[in-house]
């Protein structure tokens, strides 16, 4: 079958093409830059010459917090009108199944245990919101077009050199810059990127719906930074008491957004944050790899 894959080049383009290749997709790539198709689609809505079974819509902006009004625009203008742009450009041909990377941060949740996919959207964020509208004009489109719609939700992903907190650990580990605050202790959901290509196989057989998407095992950061000090043979990293974090947090507060840390961000690093993937387990009859013993840099 024909594959479109949206953000070819990106973090998720690298680790799961290939893969879907071997299983004998036929895969099209789209992107900015080296890639079958070059397009911004958050300006031009593309032009296709041929029509895709499946679209695999990874492309989008992330990773970053924006410092001003224009900088926040463009979370709408890729998230979400890029996403409008590349569905006009599919009516002609529709496809049918289309396969969206949307985000645990439409939850806007901080902290909490096992959020399902009923809990509210609340996500306040650039980022969130833009993913969100996304996520809704997706489900209108696909309902029109008659397009099975499956919209995943990843937690942190994991996988060689990724990008965002994860990517930042690894590079603090290896300049023996991080350290655990009170042992380390808060577990966070996290998911193996090469299992979308596992996802995208199990879309074929199934009738659509919208995933979080993680693993089962909910490690937290003293594990997940002690497996990268492994693999980067460096020493596990050291923890700072939580009363000298709250010090420190304290001082944040009244310096203000220049500060490193400061009493939310305590709050966010020292609290679980799991999501719950029992629905695409059940729906899907998906098996999560297990990342920390997958894990690799």
């Amino acid at each position: 079958m024909k594959i479109l894959f949206t953000g070819a080049n990106g973090f998720l383009g690298k680790n799961v093409i290939p893969l879907l290749r071997k299983k004998f997709f036929d895969v099209k790539t789209f992107g900015t830059h080296d890639a079958d198709y070059i397009y911004n689609i958050a300006d031009e809505i593309p032009m296709f010459k041929e029509k895709f079974e499946i679209i695999f819509h990874a492309a989008g902006k992330a990773h970053s917090i924006p410092q001003n009004k224009d900088e926040e625009k463009k979370f709408f203008d890729i998230n979400f009108e890029g996403t409008k742009n590349l569905c006009r450009s599919l009516e002609k041909n529709v496809p049918n199944i289309f396969i969206f990377i949307s985000t645990v941060a439409v939850y806007g949740k901080d902290f909490g245990e096992r959020i399902h996919e009923d809990f509210p959207l609340e996500g306040s964020t650039p980022y969130a919101k833009s993913k969100i509208l996304a996520e809704n004009f997706l489900q209108e489109w696909c309902n029109a077009h008659h397009v099975k719609l499956f919209v995943f939700r990843p937690s942190l992903i994991a996988g060689p050199n990724p990008p965002g907190n994860l990517g930042d650990m690894i590079n603090a580990i290896k300049k023996n810059k991080y350290f655990n605050i009170a042992g380390g202790k808060a577990k966070k959901s996290i998911f193996w990127v090469e299992d979308f290509a596992e996802l995208t196989f199990l879309a074929l057989k199934n009738k659509g719906g919208i995933y979080n998407v993680c693993d089962d095992m909910n490690p937290d950061f003293n594990e997940i930074s002690r497996k990268i000090s492994c693999l980067l043979h460096k020493k596990n990293p050291k923890s700072i008491p939580f009363v000298i974090a709250k010090g420190l947090a304290i001082c944040g507060d009244l310096i203000g957004k220049s500060a490193p840390i400061n009493s939310l961000k305590l709050k966010k690093i020292t609290s679980n944050l799991t999501f719950s993937n029992v629905k695409v387990k059940h729906d899907l009859g998906f098996s999560a790899s297990n990342v920390m013993e997958k894990f690799k840099i």
